[in-house]
């Protein structure tokens, strides 16, 4: 007897399919591809000048080229800060609207399936694209640098690059989440799309501006003490945090750069006796466990809002 496939793959099988097959993603992913490659391109153009005698990152010159930039291009990093939220929202900004506008899903719940089947498989199907692609991605660049500098990764900087990749795919999951909760807030495609792109917007471009504002309203006189100080750049830090892109941008900065010690202010007694020297991967990895422990939190917030929600919700037949 043939083994029958449970409704939960049978529903991810067909939306990657849907997703591969759509114009929508093969021209996001051409775009990314074309945006990826230029970045690889002025990385190795400018890889030579960025090595520096001073340079405490020199001993890990196959990471420069995610990070490095000559100007022209920003860098590999940057590209995926900036359009890896425009892949999530392109992959869930009409995960359920469309389908409810189009009479399917009435269809598919009248068949033997539980209805979490439906929102868990959307959600996997979409993550499992964007994790192959990121990955394809980042050993894309891998491979080429290493055919251009032919200076192979040690154990370690294939590690860190890894990480990297699997943060990138938790910062990508929660614009995907967010999409597929606006796509059941809102009943037309349109809306959820363009609700989706204004926070984007919000965060990407306006935060940065309105935290700047309310830090300089905020600011301390002159004649305060330093503890008073740090915990004013301690406060506005944790605001500039609660901006998905920064925690991205504070993470892969630690994980790329292995001479970043900190991410926030030191006192002058945390500094005296501290060695000058690379942090190890462990301990990259215990600098950044906040960041990425808010990113997951995001993400499941808003998966738990969208489950609850497509749960409660009312679909009738057209």
């Amino acid at each position: 007897m043939n083994k029958v496939n449970h409704p939960f793959w049978v529903i991810v099988n067909k939306e990657m399919s849907d997703h591969i097959k759509s114009w929508r993603f093969i021209i996001l992913i051409g775009i990314i591809l074309l945006t990826c490659m230029g970045s690889l391109y002025t990385a190795l153009n400018s890889i030579g000048a960025s090595i520096k005698t001073d340079d405490p990152d020199n001993s890990f010159l196959f990471l420069k080229l995610f990070t490095i930039s000559d100007g022209t291009l920003p860098s590999f990093v940057l590209f995926i800060n900036f359009l890896g939220p425009l892949l999530g929202i392109a992959l869930g900004f009409d995960a359920v609207n469309s389908e409810q506008n189009k009479g399917t899903l009435s269809r598919m719940l009248s068949q033997p399936i539980h209805r979490d089947c439906i929102i868990n498989a959307k959600f996997v199907a979409a993550l499992i694209v964007v994790g192959i692609m990121l990955f394809i991605l980042g050993f894309l660049v891998m491979g080429c640098g290493l055919i251009a500098i032919g200076i192979p990764p040690t154990a370690e900087e294939f590690w860190r690059i890894i990480f990297f990749i699997t943060l990138s795919i938790f910062y990508v999951a929660f614009w995907l989440n967010l999409a597929i909760l606006f796509s059941l807030c809102f009943r037309q495609a349109a809306t959820s799309a363009l609700a989706s792109v204004a926070v984007w917007l919000f965060f990407s471009v306006f935060y940065s501006m309105i935290v700047n504002l309310v830090a300089k309203a905020l600011s301390p006189p002159q004649m305060v003490s330093p503890y008073q100080m740090i915990s004013y750049q301690k406060f506005v830090l944790g605001l500039m945090r609660l901006a998905p892109n920064e925690l991205f941008n504070d993470a892969t900065t630690t994980l790329l750069m292995p001479s970043v010690r900190s991410l926030g202010p030191l006192t002058v007694e945390q500094i005296q006796g501290a060695i000058p020297s690379l942090l190890p991967l462990s301990q990259s990895l215990m600098v950044v466990w906040p960041q990425v422990t808010g990113l997951i939190a995001a993400t499941v917030i808003c998966f738990a809002l969208s489950y609850i929600l497509f749960m409660r919700r009312e679909i009738r037949s057209r």
